[in-house]
């Protein structure tokens, strides 16, 4: 049990040198934000602000094409991100890597390339209650183009995936479609256990890794997967970019996803001839200074350890819930606390809207996130219409829990 106000143990890391990377968390200086919002978007270190600022003040030029110095530097940082990302989540190689905008593109590009040249009348694409609806709506739209049908694995009262049925499940699946790790709930789900499963009836798997790969360690091989998809934005680079890794074979007999320049061989009126992976997944000009950031986030999360952001998140959830616990009224849904659970909770207080306890929290320094976090059906299971959310990321201390804690004890008292 760890105690308010307690300091936890030895940690994997400095936490309070980490924070002093991170510029937005030192202002205003009266009282600094307790930013527990991490799950909707990361705060950004300076090691990365510098190195999108130093390419856009030092190397800014389009890549690939220019046979000008600008150009080739611009090309050579944009290329050495692309490895050190495939090397991050031990990919086979770097030509594996699409640069895309987000895990939400990422998906997409799966669905309506992949979707679009395999799935036929009736082939069932398995997903779950508890999938974020860009891990939904994509399947949907390639479901309506190509006859296949969209069925969901549902979640118990915990919030874990109900796998009893799972071979019963599969029938008839020709992809999978998983959440690595509920944006709501916090469960960690067992990718590997449904890959095999997948494999096994001939399907492919494809994991929404927006929430883990920023979180524990990820090894696509070890998972055993064929696709994963993340965005940079969660994981301390900027908005705008994110990743799609996929097993070489597969991206290979893929058509493209989009159309223009960069992605083509040989361009004719009459038609044209496609380039290879990644190019032909990357038309247009690519968002090449966020791409370099994200390198430069993967530096600073490896330069942590993967493991031990995850260890230390790990005790962060623990003294979350505990903390939660000690609120009148409150009710935070998910797994109980073990190593299937992510530093997040998603919570309702009794009587109040998520809504206005998230503005009440704002008003002392506390950023939460409310809403139905893009899980509508995830929140029709939990018979909720909306939740507010506390995520945690590698600058959260238990400070930053006991100003929510705090805060939620005032909105208890606020509305009666």
């Amino acid at each position: 049990m760890l105690v308010k106000g307690m300091v936890m143990g030895a940690m994997p890391f400095d936490v309070a040198a980490v924070r002093r990377e991170f510029p937005i968390l030192q202002f205003p200086v009266e009282r600094p934000v307790a930013f527990l919002d991490s799950a909707s978007t990361s705060q950004k270190p300076l090691a990365v602000i510098e190195a999108l600022d130093h390419y856009y003040r030092t190397t800014n030029s389009n890549v690939h094409r220019g046979v000008y110095q600008l150009s080739e530097q611009a090309t050579l940082a944009f290329e050495q991100a692309r490895q050190k990302i495939a090397t991050f989540i031990n990919a086979k190689s770097a030509r594996e890597i699409i640069f895309t905008r987000n895990t939400t593109e990422a998906i997409n590009l799966v669905a309506q390339s992949w979707g679009g040249a395999n799935l036929r009348l009736g082939d069932v694409i398995l997903i779950s209650q508890m999938e974020h609806h860009s891990n939904i709506v994509p399947w949907q739209l390639i479901a309506q183009r190509t006859g296949a049908v969209v069925r969901a694995i549902p979640i118990d009262a915990h919030g874990r995936l109900v796998l009893d049925q799972i071979d019963q499940l599969m029938a008839g699946v020709k992809i999978v479609a998983i959440t690595h790790q509920s944006n709501v709930l916090g469960t960690i789900n067992p990718v590997a256990l449904l890959a095999a499963k997948a494999h096994a009836v001939g399907a492919v798997i494809l994991v929404d890794g927006a929430q883990s790969v920023p979180h524990m360690p990820v090894d696509v091989q070890a998972l055993d997967v064929d696709f994963m998809a993340f965005s940079g934005h969660k994981m301390l680079a900027p908005t705008g970019v994110g990743v799609l890794w996929g097993r070489k074979a597969l991206l290979d007999a893929m058509p493209p996803f989009l159309g223009g320049g960069s992605m083509i061989k040989t361009v004719t009126i009459e038609q044209s001839t496609y380039a290879d992976i990644p190019a032909r997944f990357e038309a247009g000009t690519p968002m090449i200074g966020e791409a370099i950031a994200l390198g430069a986030a993967v530096d600073y999360l490896s330069a942590l350890g993967m493991a031990n952001v995850a260890a230390y998140e790990h005790t962060m959830a623990q003294y979350l819930l505990e903390r939660l616990d000690e609120v009148p009224g409150l009710t935070w849904y998910g797994p109980p606390i073990g190593p299937d659970r992510a530093a997040m909770a998603a919570f309702s207080l009794e009587g109040v809207h998520p809504h206005d306890v998230s503005q009440v929290l704002d008003t002392e320094g506390v950023a939460v996130r409310a809403g139905h976090h893009c899980t509508q059906p995830l929140h029709a299971a939990l018979d909720i219409p909306a939740s507010a959310r506390a995520s945690c990321y590698i600058y959260n201390d238990t400070q930053d829990v006991d100003r929510l804690v705090s805060a939620l004890l005032k909105v208890k008292h606020l509305f009666g």
